[in-house]
């Protein structure tokens, strides 16, 4: 591990210049007649920072995946939220999808390929998301996997891969994803920042480093598509496959090795950042949105901006936030109302009866949490994944609380952007209209939820310079 520094940005220079046409071309060759549906779980609803036009199921019944598989689309997304679920959650919640996956495919006679969207950073319940997956899918489909593909690879947000360790960009730094304060989540920790080590580390042991297929920067560069194909068709027994990526073209060559494999009968899962789906169902660049497609004609009731994540960024973000000039009103929600008897519920009263009297009249109201939990210590990962859990339902109950439609809402933070949108907004089906900043998607809500029709901003708590939250804000007011 002590090979591994933070690294100049400019060391991206260092590598062979990319060939747009050509990667372009030759990912369009291996797509012709691969047509098989393309099922993204999403652990928070933040995966959709890529694509546009595809719709996001909040569910996985069996009646909801086979209209998805029946949908002219090729892809669609499945949140999931597994990240504010228990291990023994996790587990049940991904050997059920299994199981309606198969279902829906058989019933509707198509092929299919799953991808098990995670986060960038690495945190998770990896492996046992891609591990139910595949038990559940073998069983019923009757095949096993041959491989995995790793690809967290999502230049929008700053992460990168090269060697085979992967970076997250901080300023004018790459630095290694174990060395970041991501690495240091209290429920999804990890010290590997070399993908290859991060298997073994994440597997105790069972993958080992030396046995991961590596697929690097030269290879793709040099479009070496016959090369990575063998080592796929080699590949055999779930093994782990890691996908360096600089650049999108880096994952369209990988792309048109692995449709090959596909299409001659190799059988993967993957488990990657928001980049690999866009590329594999050749979802197209959009301008990003714009306030004036966002907003609703005659609309005067202001915004509500909810601020759960506690990370670093997002503190800076939302401290860049207070120095706007624009008509905000701050709102402390205090986390640690959590010990008190009915105190999480007491304090979502106040708040919400308080931002709803602002943005009547005109104001946006930006709801933080306090951004420390006083937790005891030696408490275990369940019970402070337990008490986050709790924390985000209450602040995400403030907007069910609403009778008074905001203007627009912005969430802040994977599991408060994914307990807004399916539990207070209710919705059970939205489209991914594009993203208003590189990384930040928008979905438009379902007519089933609780506020028909309306741009939600879903922001992930680790992307985004120390403005975007204050541009994001000032472009919907």
């Amino acid at each position: 591990m002590s090979r591994l520094k933070k690294q100049p940005l400019s060391v991206l220079e260092q590598f062979p210049a990319a060939d747009p046409e050509r990667a372009e071309q030759t990912l369009r060759e291996e797509l012709k007649n691969f047509d098989r549906k393309i099922v993204v779980l999403d652990d928070d609803p933040t995966g959709v920072q890529t694509v546009h036009d595809i719709f996001v199921y909040t569910d996985w019944e069996p009646e909801t995946l086979r209209e998805a598989f029946e949908d002219e689309r090729q892809m669609f997304f499945v949140l999931t939220n597994s990240r504010s679920f228990s291990t023994e959650e996790t587990k049940t919640a991904h050997r059920q999808i299994a199981e309606n996956i198969s279902r829906a495919a058989r019933e509707t006679g198509k092929d299919f390929f799953v991808i098990s969207r995670g986060d960038s950073t690495l945190r998770g319940h990896y492996p046992l998301e891609t591990e139910a997956l595949e038990n559940g899918i073998s069983l019923a489909q009757g095949y096993a996997f041959d491989g995995e593909v790793i690809c967290p690879f999502f230049p929008e947000g700053g992460r990168y891969t090269f060697e085979n360790v992967h970076y997250v960009r901080e300023d004018q730094l790459l630095v290694p994803a174990g060395m970041t304060e991501f690495a240091q989540d209290k429920t999804f920790g990890y010290r590997a920042s070399d993908l290859t080590e991060y298997v073994e580390e994440k597997t105790a042991g069972r993958y080992p480093a030396g046995g991961c297929v590596c697929i690097s920067i030269k290879e793709l560069r040099s479009f070496d598509v016959e090369g990575i194909y063998r080592k796929l068709m080699a590949a055999r027994g779930f093994a782990k496959i890691i996908v360096n990526a600089v650049e999108y073209e880096d994952v369209k060559v990988f792309c048109a090795a692995f449709i090959r494999a596909l299409k001659d009968g190799k059988h993967f899962l993957a488990r990657t950042a928001a980049a690999f789906p866009k590329v594999l169902a050749d979802i197209s660049d959009r301008p990003l949105l714009t306030g004036k497609e966002l907003a609703r004609e005659g609309e005067t009731n202001g915004g509500i901006v909810l601020i759960g994540s506690h990370v670093k960024k997002s503190t800076q973000q939302m401290e860049c936030l207070r120095e706007s000039q624009k008509e905000l009103a701050f709102l402390e929600f205090d986390v640690n109302t959590y010990f008190n008897p009915h105190g999480l519920e007491r304090e979502a009263d106040r708040i919400a009866a308080r931002a709803q009297q602002w943005i009547t009249e005109g104001k946006t109201a930006v709801i933080y949490t306090s951004r420390k939990l006083l937790v005891p210590d030696g408490a275990d990962p369940d019970e402070i994944l337990e008490a986050s859990v709790k924390i985000s339902e209450a602040l995400t109950g403030i907007i069910g609380r609403f009778e008074v439609r905001p203007g627009f809402i912005v969430a802040k933070g994977g599991i408060t952007s994914s307990d807004v949108g399916t539990k207070a907004l209710k919705v059970k089906k939205a489209l991914v209209l594009g993203q208003i900043k590189k990384g930040i998607p928008v979905w438009l809500t379902g007519a089933e939820s609780k506020f028909p029709q309306m741009p939600y901003i879903i922001f992930p708590g680790n992307v985004g310079e120390k403005t975007t939250l204050r541009e994001i804000v000032e472009e919907l007011m």
